[in-house]
């Protein structure tokens, strides 16, 4: 496949004018739009190659249904994610994996957060063009990033406003936010630390 360049999904200016806001809400919010202008920067010269790079051997990909060759997998269309045999089983993933992962926590936190508390992630169509991917991904961290700024700073520290997991609903709604920073964070780094291993060669 070719090196398709992404855009047109809306790259975010950073709002910097929340820093001097004085409230969690904000430094949540804040943290959460600052991590994302730097991820979607990347994401936006990301290429297929990239994407559907695979570091090691078995590396967990996203591929048409059919040609998984993991323990299990996710999806509803044309385009699965492979899964390792056990929850917390590990292993190396491709960008596109990542991509995928980041894309179901968004979507997932937010139907059960502002949404309509039906759909789980094994509803979502993935896809394995890079342009496709990183548009959905935008999308949910967008709709979630939005959610989010809607609400009071009481709600912050209410308790089941979330009720996308067991622990969420049993939880002040900031420490859900919190997670989604971080895991945005932490796999964004991923997405970084495995594009630059691919451009230097490695």
């Amino acid at each position: 496949m070719s090196d398709v360049l992404v855009g047109g999904y809306g790259q975010p200016e950073f709002d910097w004018a929340i820093l001097s806001e004085p409230s969690v809400l904000a430094m949540v919010r804040g943290q959460l739009g600052f991590s994302w202008t730097e991820l979607s920067a990347r994401l936006s010269t990301l290429t297929q190659a990239e994407f559907e790079w695979e570091p090691a051997p078995r590396a967990l990909r996203v591929v048409r249904r059919g040609e998984e060759r993991a323990a299990r997998a996710a999806g509803a269309g044309e385009w699965v994610v492979e899964w390792p045999a056990e929850p917390d089983g590990g292993g190396t993933r491709t960008v596109a994996w990542l991509v995928a992962h980041l894309t179901e926590v968004f979507f997932e936190r937010w139907e059960w957060t502002f949404g309509a508390r039906r759909r789980r992630c094994d509803e979502l169509e993935y896809s394995g063009d890079v342009r496709a991917a990183v548009g959905q991904l935008a999308h949910w961290v967008g709709a979630w990033s939005e959610g989010v700024a809607g609400l009071d700073e009481a709600d912050v520290m209410t308790v089941g406003l979330s009720q996308a997991t067991p622990v969420d609903a049993a939880s002040p709604f900031g420490h859900l936010v919190l997670h989604l920073n971080r895991e945005l964070i932490h796999h964004g780094s991923e997405i970084c630390t495995l594009t630059d291993l691919y451009r230097s060669g490695a």
